[in-house]
């Protein structure tokens, strides 16, 4: 009898395991789904959804005609010819928004040479959200003709993607927390790239008893709710150093407190104040009480027309100036209208360069508009290499104490600054250039 009970109780267990996957494709026809968008085609074959590219139409999205909040969703692609594709998720189409264009997370699939597949685009939104450049190591060569198992984990604020079992990218954000999945077929621009197949099978989903994949403490996370520390970036040892509230942790450059004018905080947002765009002359410059030395910082940034200032690091404050205190300085400008974009030599003044040093690269996805959050990274590893990083693409890199790094300073603005840049620590430096400027999301993590 107990064997019998044993029995039942584990088929009983298997059962309701088993049912907590939900198909959302029954390989037969599109019931349940709609498209929207583009006039790319879709249809069943071999118990497979097959998305085929048609030129000159925008973007398809084959979508669920259900939306879903948490989840695991699961299903395996495969691409016939190089032809970029997605997987939408917590998306919506609403009369309201661009006319009903989709918009809301993608999870993309990338045969090209960047090597982007699994990455967070925020389609018709915000873009980029998690570009793998964040995830150097596991960088997917997306291969035509074999078939590769997706994973979307969304618990709240936590969006998770897999390729094969590999995290791939991690996202804290708010911006949506129910909507539909959607087939993407991108658009083509030429006959040449139409025809070609996407294809899509064993699509399910679990929307109960959810149990996620553990964090990775190594994979970096793109937390996009403002002021906030995640529970990964917690165990990652990251710290906000400013709490979007008031100025403690700040004070001004070579001064004993903030300054009384010049700032503002507001809606959780740190404003530098217009003034006569001069530099450091109406409140001047705020620098952190505490000085680093290696270290990962991160900062959003939002400029305004015209605008310039910048985030210097390795502030020392030994070197008495009229203007901005002297520091190693992630650029932050307006290429398209600041004369200082022009000034100094090869681009080295332009966005997210290392200020009269270095220019930073130009690359399109980590472009954003004025009047856009931008997020910025400063990386300074313990051996003295370091990275300047614009919205999860690395812009540049370089060896201080080198060579060629000396030879850079002595040709620079800052050659008559005796050991310039090369404190063992210093601290860290938000810059008023007279112009409106904003910043928030300020945090660091410090490097052993």
């Amino acid at each position: 009898m107990k064997q019998i009970f044993l029995v039942l109780s584990v088929f009983i267990f298997s059962t309701a395991t088993a049912q907590q996957w939900q198909s959302l494709f029954n390989g037969k026809d599109l019931s349940g789904w709609k498209q929207i968008g583009g006039a790319a085609q879709y249809k069943v074959s071999n118990g497979e959804i097959m998305g085929i590219s048609v030129a000159n139409t925008p973007n398809s999205f084959l979508t669920t005609e259900k939306d879903y909040g948490d989840f695991i969703f699961e299903t395996e692609v495969k691409l016939d010819a190089a032809v970029n594709s997605g997987i939408q998720f917590r998306s919506e189409s609403i009369a309201s928004y661009q006319n009903g264009r989709v918009h809301g997370y993608q999870m993309e699939i990338d045969p090209s040479v960047r090597k982007w597949s699994g990455g967070i685009y925020d389609e018709s939104r915000r873009g980029w959200l998690y570009p793998m450049e964040l995830n150097e190591k596991n960088k997917m060569d997306f291969k035509t003709g074999q078939w590769y198992k997706y994973r979307i984990e969304c618990v709240g604020n936590n969006l998770k993607t897999f390729i094969n079992g590999k995290l791939m990218a991690q996202v804290i954000d708010d911006a949506t927390a129910k909507g539909f999945f959607a087939l993407q077929v991108h658009s083509v621009a030429s006959e040449a790239e139409a025809g070609r197949a996407i294809h899509w099978r064993n699509i399910r989903i679990q929307t109960t008893n959810l149990k996620t994949t553990p964090d990775n403490p190594e994979l970096r996370v793109a937390n996009f709710i403002p002021n906030t520390i995640s529970a990964t970036e917690a165990k990652q040892g990251y710290k906000l150093l400013w709490d979007g509230k008031t100025t403690n942790g700040w004070r001004g450059a070579n001064k004993e407190k903030f300054p009384e004018k010049g700032w503002q905080i507001k809606d959780g947002e740190l404003h530098v104040l217009s003034s006569a765009g001069a530099e450091s002359q109406n409140g001047g410059d705020i620098v952190t009480d505490g000085e680093y030395g290696a270290f990962i910082l991160q900062f959003d940034f939002k400029i305004t027309d015209s605008a310039n200032s910048g985030v210097k690091y390795f502030v020392t404050e030994k070197d008495k100036t009229s203007g901005s205190a002297i520091g190693l300085e992630y650029q932050i400008l307006d290429d398209e209208k600041h004369p200082d974009a022009k000034l100094g030599s090869i681009g080295n003044r332009t966005q997210a360069s290392l200020y009269d040093l270095i220019p930073s690269i130009k690359h399109p996805n980590a472009k954003r508009n004025i009047g856009e959050w931008n997020k910025g990274m400063v990386v300074v590893y313990p051996d003295n290499h370091i990275e300047h990083w614009l919205n999860g693409i690395k812009v540049l890199e370089y060896q201080r104490g080198t060579p060629y790094f000396y030879a850079l300073v002595a040709r620079s603005k800052y050659e008559k600054w005796p050991n310039f840049g090369m404190a063992e620590k210093g601290h860290l430096l938000l810059q008023d250039h007279g112009n409106h400027v904003m910043f928030r999301s300020i945090k660091i993590k410090e490097l052993q």
